[in-house]
């Protein structure tokens, strides 16, 4: 498979999950036929924790590109010898020159050589180059996992105070109760659920055990039953058939330990460029006018009280005038019988008061 037709299986919709699920378990298996070291102990099971392993950019996965094309090539191990672990630009470079001469990518694509490039692109790229690696005797291959792992001496120098800070006496009565711990893991509801199942055979068993005294073929039957009841309680609780884990390799504790290390250096970098200048900020000073806008503030406050009180008083002559006007105008019934406004009733009463006073004249 060419470049060209990798990049466009890259960007076309082939590019599936289901097909770098199936890349990524067959590069891990054809890694561990050929004897990779770095994939020795690591017991992984998921497909996805395999395409993490190749894909991801880690020290992990550039020591398992190296161990690559050394095996590919065994003279491109002095030219990496020469090199320094930290120096990691270099590294990625001389191992995209080495894979450009291979005719695996193209000038310059160094984000397939650091894995920032699509996962299916790694994965084609990963399987081509596994391709080449020429079938060897066990005498061989032992000789590269030497010389593989005198390339990655230096960081297991940098790991090693950490390891024996980790394994020293003082730690492993720890370190043993975290891979065995004392405490239950069964929640209070799981608890009692195996609890009531103990009592209900045991007390079963009692039943059976004073029923077949007098009979011996009952004692087989009590088995039985015995039998069916826990195979039964066996597959309602799922939890019970869970495989036991492998034990704690040291590769895989070098591999958390190297992932541990890169993502507090990331950390490290973060904080020294963009954060430290915030955290070693002096506090702001406090102005000592701080009774000026307290008065500001309760004047402030009082001031909007009256003229909340000036808004209701305003609403309140309002409606009182609103409600005068209805009076004046809404038409009524009087004593004579006539139905006529308040302000005609007036009007009337005042004309009929001229008259009276113009005839007492």
């Amino acid at each position: 498979m060419s470049v060209w037709v990798r990049d466009r299986l890259c960007s076309s919709n082939m590019a599936g999950t289901l097909k770098e699920k199936q890349l990524s378990r067959e590069i891990y298996d054809r890694l561990q036929s050929l004897g990779c070291p770095l994939v020795d102990g690591l017991y992984l099971r998921e497909d996805e924790s395999m395409r993490d392993l190749l894909c991801l950019p880690s020290l992990h996965r550039s020591d398992i590109l190296k161990w690559i094309c050394v095996s590919v090539c065994p003279s491109f191990n002095k030219k990496l010898s020469v090199l320094r672990s930290t120096e990691t630009d270099a590294i990625d470079q001389e191992i995209m020159e080495f894979v450009q001469e291979l005719m695996l990518c193209k000038p310059g694509d160094l984000n397939l050589i650091k894995g920032q490039a699509p996962p299916l692109c790694q994965l084609l790229f990963l399987d081509q180059l596994i391709s080449l690696i020429p079938s060897m005797p066990a005498e061989t291959a032992s000789g590269f996992s030497s010389r593989t792992e005198l390339g990655v001496a230096e960081l297991v120098v940098r790991n090693e105070e950490f390891l024996s800070e980790l394994l020293s006496p003082s730690h492993l009565e720890q370190l043993g109760q975290l891979l065995s711990p004392s405490c239950s893991p069964w929640t209070a509801d799981v608890r009692e659920l195996l609890h009531r199942s103990t009592a209900q055979c045991k007390a079963a068993q009692g039943q059976s055990m004073t029923k077949s005294e007098d009979h011996p073929g009952g004692v087989v039957d009590l088995l039985h039953s015995t039998q069916s009841l826990l195979e039964d309680l066996q597959k309602e609780c799922e939890f019970l058939q869970v495989a036991s884990s492998p034990p704690l390799s040291p590769t895989a504790l070098r591999v958390a330990i190297s992932d541990l290390s890169q993502l507090m250096s990331t950390f490290s970098q973060a904080f020294y460029a963009d954060f430290r200048s915030y955290c070693n900020r002096s506090p702001p000073i406090l102005s000592p006018d701080t009774h000026t806008f307290q008065k500001v503030h309760r004047l402030l406050s009082a001031c909007n009280q009256e003229l909340q009180a000036v808004h209701q008083l305003s609403d309140t002559c309002g409606a009182a005038t609103q409600t005068v006007q209805q009076i004046l105008t809404v038409r009524r019934y009087w004593g004579d019988g006539h139905k006529h406004t308040l302000a005609a009733r007036l009007e009337e009463l005042k004309q009929r008061y001229s008259e009276y006073l113009s005839l007492c004249q």
